[in-house]
């Protein structure tokens, strides 16, 4: 059966842009999301993330009719999941109750012959479990049990993303694409869907290990941005310059240092290796050494700024802290799990100092920033008795002022 439509469930930082590209290839797509207001921004034709690039393709596709977002599932002939996994409570517990969710609206109108898709970042066994919540919504239906069953009305798979906030757009078309079906009649479908966009290389694989591949590409790069963050501590307690050694150190053929930073933020590098800590505890040493390493640079990076702050003296006022950017990672306005955003929390529980605080790519400050002020980057420079670079936004590059720098 040709897939014409495709449902996709979540339409944020992954799920929009997925949609869309779908649209644009032709599909006709219908979005489906718990948010109004991001509804009704995209019929509008309009998107409320920042990702260059998507917001003509948008236009372009919600004017043509092949996308429109929804609360209300409709029949398609596949469907696709990108909602968010957090945590649940401080044991780094995953949460799959959006999972579940998603699979509670699309399960009434799942027909013969659809293909199920999860691409939300998701523990081991993920996709079994979303399996088990659709079987007993729609008894009715033939889902697949084990990767031998071959006589299965519904086709399901799990297939993570793997693209870079910035370059969404590009790279959800050119790369590479992990399969992982419950059976191997299930990748090959989940293939045939991918087929109508993706010019990368669709590799088949089994459920868990795509659902694995996806927790180790992160869990890889959170082990070498924390040996970075590891030696910037290590380099500062013995007055050496970090940068000066990782580019010395860099230049032996076969080392390839990364650049330390205030931290790891962002919905996967700081949230995926607890995924297989939590499944694995006694195994993954190095995995959650790395995740502790990372989680305890934002603290750091605090106490350097109040050690400058202390070394100003008595102003006669409120000095003031300047922290350069907010979001996760350059250039994009995503605030998830972003250590700067953890800084500023930190410090505006300091009721001592001004906090100002600069992220040129969002327009107000979330609730739990509200003990800081949003100024623009002039403003703070003019105003800030000490500012602290968090982040390499663009607009921040070449800054002829004193000031720490905790950018990778």
């Amino acid at each position: 059966m040709a897939i014409k439509k495709v449902s996709v469930s979540g339409l944020g930082y992954i799920g929009l842009p997925t949609a869309t590209m779908f649209a644009h290839a032709g599909a006709e797509v219908i979005g489906l999301d718990v948010n109004q207001h991001a509804i009704d921004t995209i019929n509008q034709g309009r998107i409320h993330i920042v990702e260059p690039g998507l917001e003509e393709i948008v236009k372009n596709v919600v004017a043509s009719g092949h996308l429109k977002a929804s609360k209300t599932a409709e029949k398609a002939d596949a469907f696709l999941i990108a909602v968010p996994t957090p945590f649940k409570g401080e044991d780094y517990t995953p949460d799959l109750t959006y999972i579940e969710a998603a699979a509670k609206t699309i399960a009434p109108v799942l027909e013969k012959g659809n293909v199920v898709i999860l691409e939300s970042t998701s523990p081991v066994g993920a996709t079994e479990q979303m399996v088990e919540w659709l079987s007993e919504l729609r008894p009715d239906l033939k889902f697949p049990q084990q990767e031998q069953d071959t006589n299965n009305d519904i086709f399901v798979a799990y297939c993570p993303e793997r693209v870079l906030p910035g370059q969404v757009v590009r790279e959800l078309v050119e790369n590479d694409r992990t399969i992982g079906g419950l059976t191997p009649r299930c990748a090959e479908k989940a293939a045939e869907v991918y087929q109508i966009f993706v010019q990368g290389e669709l590799v088949i694989t089994n459920a868990r290990t795509a659902e694995m591949t996806k927790l180790t590409e992160n869990a890889f790069r959170d082990v070498n941005i924390a040996f970075a963050n590891e030696l910037s501590l290590i380099c500062d307690r013995l007055n050496i310059n970090v940068w000066e050694l990782i580019g010395l150190a860099n230049r032996h053929p076969r080392v390839d240092i990364l650049r330390p930073g205030a931290g790891v933020g962002g919905h996967c590098i700081a949230v995926d290796p607890w995924f297989i800590v939590n499944k694995t505890p006694d195994l993954a040493r190095m995995v959650r050494t790395a995740r502790e390493v990372n989680d305890h640079k934002p603290e750091w990076v605090v106490e350097k700024i109040e050690q400058q702050v202390a070394a100003l003296g008595d102003l006669g006022r409120k000095p003031k802290v300047a922290l350069l950017g907010l979001a996760f990672k350059p250039n994009i306005d995503d605030l998830r799990e972003s250590p700067a955003v953890q800084i500023a929390q930190k410090l505006g529980e300091n009721s001592a100092i001004e906090l100002l605080l600069v992220e040129p790519n969002i327009h107000e400050l979330p609730s739990k920033l509200s003990s800081g002020t949003l100024v623009s980057l002039e403003n703070a420079i003019a105003q800030a008795d000490v500012v602290a670079e968090l982040v390499k936004h663009n607009e921040f590059t070449n800054l002829e002022i004193n000031q720490l720098s905790f950018v990778g």
